[in-house]
């Protein structure tokens, strides 16, 4: 089935209580199309990026069978970049310099062969272009998956909640749920986020997992317990790939089969936080991935 992403493809510096890099390639989109790439060879992707982007990277997504006639390559001007530094818990950082460049007034263009998707993952942007894609679709795909941040629920409520209207499932963490709810509970805040429109809800936890809520039905997934944890940026967009990537593989959006989605995706993100930036997961092999699945089988696996 064909997937459509939509996000950032940017650059980011880093650095954790681990080591420390110059620029290297990040980006929501960028993320996403890597690791839904290792379930799904028709991705394409929809993102803006200056002429500084290094050519290399774009050719490891065509590699991964990732169609990136929809990368838009702005000349003389600067990609998006961000830099951050993490504190030692890993799971909180402060963010050093955000420069929005081509982001600024990104104008996200569908080209012709892009329409007619079966899934649409929306990666973290401004609720204004999240809507601008969705309603440039000829055809309603079968699935509509958005991520957000805490960052437009402070400058652009409105918009976003128009968004969130308009998709399926919403990612977010537990932090942002509380935010856009109002609730503490997480299951209160789920409630109250799904009559906002989304049939299904994932709250993300990092290190503690992550929450799939439809209705009254839970299933929770934990993280995998890992020996070495470097980077944790883009875990949450390697999740959401691998997520989505099994869904449009399966052609499957049952909530049991969205279980199982749930699973990939943590397994995805476990592999992204072992090095910087994407350098783990650009050249996964199916066998890491197998092995990977297992670890989690037999960390939830128990008989009563």
């Amino acid at each position: 089935m064909s997937l459509l992403v939509v996000g950032s493809v940017a650059f980011d510096a880093i650095e954790t209580p681990f080591g420390k890099t110059d620029k290297i390639v990040g980006g929501a989109a960028s993320y996403i199309a890597l690791a839904s790439s290792y379930f799904t060879q028709n991705v394409n992707l929809v993102a803006v990026v200056g002429d500084d982007f290094p050519n290399d990277f774009i050719a490891h997504l065509n590699v991964h069978g990732v169609n990136t006639d929809g990368l838009q390559v702005k000349k003389g001007e600067k990609s998006f970049f961000w830099s951050g530094k993490y504190h030692t818990d890993m799971n909180s950082r402060d963010t050093i310099t955000t420069e929005l460049n081509v982001l600024g007034d990104f104008d996200p263009i569908i080209p012709d062969a892009y329409q007619n998707c079966d899934y649409l993952m929306l990666g973290n942007l401004t609720p204004k272009v999240q809507q601008t894609v969705i309603e440039r679709l000829t055809k309603r795909p079968k699935l509509i998956v958005m991520d957000t941040m805490n960052f437009w629920m402070e400058i652009a409520m409105d918009d976003l909640r128009k968004t969130i209207s308009m998709v399926d499932v919403l990612t977010i963490n537990d932090e942002e749920a509380r935010q856009l709810s109002g609730e503490y509970s997480l299951v209160k805040a789920a409630a109250k986020i799904q009559e906002m429109g989304p049939k299904y809800l994932i709250i993300k936890k990092g290190e503690n997992g992550a929450l799939l809520f439809h209705g009254k039905q839970i299933f929770f997934a934990p993280a995998l317990p890992l020996e070495e944890v470097f980077d944790p940026t883009g875990a949450g967009d390697t999740f959401a790939g691998g997520f989505i990537g099994y869904l449009a593989k399966t052609n499957d959006i049952s909530f049991d089969n969205m279980k199982n989605a749930i699973i990939y995706g943590s397994a995805m993100a476990s592999f992204c936080v072992e090095r910087f930036g994407t350098e783990r997961i650009v050249n996964l092999n199916n066998d890491e991935l197998k092995n990977r699945i297992s670890e989690f089988k037999h960390l939830v696996k128990f008989d009563l």
